[in-house]
């Protein structure tokens, strides 16, 4: 047994929930982001500036989202280059036979295939022929054998969710936008997690409101501590940066939350948001106001897989607009603000208990 533990230190494969559902998943995401996402965005402004060359960078962007998050995932498992290079081809295999779920395909068989890549890599002095060849064996067979039932499975799960949400859009809006924000600000990946399930259309949308109350949130109640510096990193890039304090003081995350269960079923209920871009920006928030621009290009050009739930182009009124900004940026930060500030009075939330350590504190 300590030879073999011995031998993984060695390739360094670490078996754990860290690696494989924190760091793989967030690297996944990322796949996508790098790929299907700015596709999308592409190809919406193509579409509406009437403007081709957008369109054909954006498409060719979106068909490597396989491959994208197959490499990503290995960056992620620290694979040396071949096994790195060799998960393209896994990838596209497993995003392609996997469906409407395929992000989940890719992630499972990409680790499966890297550390095995890994396995073998530098054993043999053929090294350049049999790491490819077991990387690609391996996770192109088992794309060929598991990438559809776990696509089905992921797509099924999505697919419930979103009806769920249809039926009972006021519980399942809160449920939605509480779970998805909740996970945005946790050291995973919400956006791989709506990217597998495949979430669009008004479950889509509460995934919005939750992880842009939970952005916007972090950075307006957290001003008088972080300022300028601290609104635009959490605001623009993660509420994940106050992991460290929620640790400390669990309660300074109370107004983020309960502010997601309020703008998750106004979304739902009042101003009937749906998500129909890309899924995965479902779990962006207002990451480089990912989550508002993908409700934006779903208006104009819905993603393939909203198409396939059932979503269709519309010409947004000002309604829709009005809907938009309140839930992702005007009621995080009134409400959430506002619920700070009680917990404050109560002594729940004390002076530095959401400080990021910002230079920036004039």
């Amino acid at each position: 047994m300590s030879k073999f533990k011995a031998f993984l230190k060695r390739k360094d494969i670490v078996i754990s929930g860290k690696r494989y559902g924190v760091d793989a998943l967030g690297a996944m995401a990322q796949g996508l982001f790098c790929s299907l996402l700015i596709g999308t965005i592409l190809n919406t402004i193509g579409t509406q500036a009437h403007l081709p060359f957008f369109n054909t960078v954006g498409g060719f962007a979106s068909q490597m989202s396989g491959p994208a998050m197959a490499i990503a995932i290995g960056y992620a498992l620290h694979c040396p280059p071949l096994v790195l290079f060799s998960l393209a081809a896994v990838g596209w295999a497993s995003n392609s036979l996997g469906g409407a779920g395929g992000p989940l395909a890719v992630l499972i068989i990409a680790i499966i295939a890297g550390e095995l890549g890994k396995v073998v890599s530098k054993e043999t002095k053929v090294d350049i022929l049999v790491t490819p060849l077991v990387t690609i064996l391996v996770g192109v067979g088992l794309a060929y054998l598991i990438a559809k039932p776990i696509g089905v499975a992921a797509s099924w799960v999505g697919k419930l969710i979103m009806l769920a949400t249809e039926l009972q859009p006021f519980l399942m809006g809160i449920a939605v936008s509480v779970i998805v924000g909740v996970a945005l600000t946790l050291p995973i990946s919400s956006a791989a997690i709506c990217a597998a399930l495949g979430l669009t259309g008004l479950a889509g949308g509460a995934a919005v409101a939750g992880c842009c109350a939970q952005m916007v949130g972090f950075a307006v109640m957290s001003f008088r501590e972080n300022r300028w510096g601290g609104l635009v990193s959490q605001g623009l890039g993660t509420s994940m940066l106050q992991m460290g304090n929620i640790v400390k003081n669990p309660r300074i995350w109370l107004p983020a939350i309960v502010t997601s269960a309020i703008t998750g079923p106004i979304a739902t209920c009042v101003f009937k948001l749906e998500m129909n871009g890309a899924p995965v920006s479902s779990g962006m928030g207002t990451c480089g106001l990912v989550g508002p621009i993908g409700v934006w290009s779903g208006w104009f050009a819905p993603s393939e897989a909203a198409v396939a739930n059932g979503a269709s182009a519309i010409a947004p009124t000002a309604w829709h607009w009005i809907g938009l900004v309140l839930v992702c940026i005007v009621l995080p930060a009134v409400i959430c603000q506002l619920l700070c500030l009680l917990c404050r009075k109560l002594g729940w939330i004390k002076e530095g208990d959401l400080s990021l350590g910002m230079s920036d504190k004039k």
